[in-house]
């Protein structure tokens, strides 16, 4: 398929396109369950607390079993004790199983979310940039003349070096490249941004 190509000064070209990348079958079910497990693997498991064998003390009865009139206790280190261990408390990142994505799921989500920006005039590829553009200012302008203020930029190496600088402080905005985005980043902005080199190296990657 054919989709528009713009350069800086708005002027339409047009670039051919694969269509199982840029014109798929769009997938809701398939892209929740990938976003569910992406999200979940974001999340940071570092909350530990000590079991009753981490707690420093003695181990030494409190009390004799019989004739005291009181329960039978063990040491302090007991969970019913101040100071004593957790029951069932949570364990920290290494008890953590993280939720694995296989490939053919990360390319058919992101297919069907490009195909999705593309039916609702979400996306836009630029011919590659030629000159850097050092300015954030100058770059602010470029943002709000197409309207891609809130937007994922994926860009090939040559034209991410130069505007890599201008882009740094304006917020929401992600620079990145083809081999640097998920699922999770396509759906959070409302536009993503293409150059022609790397819709090709986008199509090699689908390859």
């Amino acid at each position: 398929m054919k989709i528009d190509k713009l350069n800086l000064d708005g002027k339409k070209s047009s670039i051919e396109v694969l269509d199982k990348i840029f014109s798929a079958k769009i997938n809701h079910k398939l892209i929740s369950h990938v976003l569910y497990k992406t999200n979940a693997n974001y999340k940071g498991r570092h909350a530990k607390t000590k079991q009753q064998n981490e707690v420093s003390g003695p181990t030494s009865k409190i009390y004799a079993q019989k004739g005291t009139g009181n329960a039978r206790h063990a040491s302090k280190k007991a969970p019913i004790f101040v100071g004593g261990g957790v029951a069932h408390g949570p364990k920290g990142q290494l008890s953590y199983k993280k939720r694995k994505l296989n490939k053919s799921e990360k390319k058919q989500s992101i297919a069907s979310l490009i195909s999705e920006k593309i039916k609702n005039n979400r996306l836009l590829i630029f011919s590659d940039f030629s000159n850097e553009i050092k300015k954030t200012k100058e770059m602010s302008l470029i943002l709000k003349k197409f309207e891609i203020l809130n937007s994922l930029i994926i860009l090939d190496k040559s034209s991410k070096d130069k505007v890599e600088k201008s882009l740094r402080n304006i917020p929401n905005v992600k620079l990145t490249d083809i081999n640097h985005f998920s699922a999770f980043d396509v759906i959070k902005y409302k536009k993503i941004v293409f150059t022609e080199t790397s819709v090709k190296e986008l199509e090699k990657r689908f390859a």
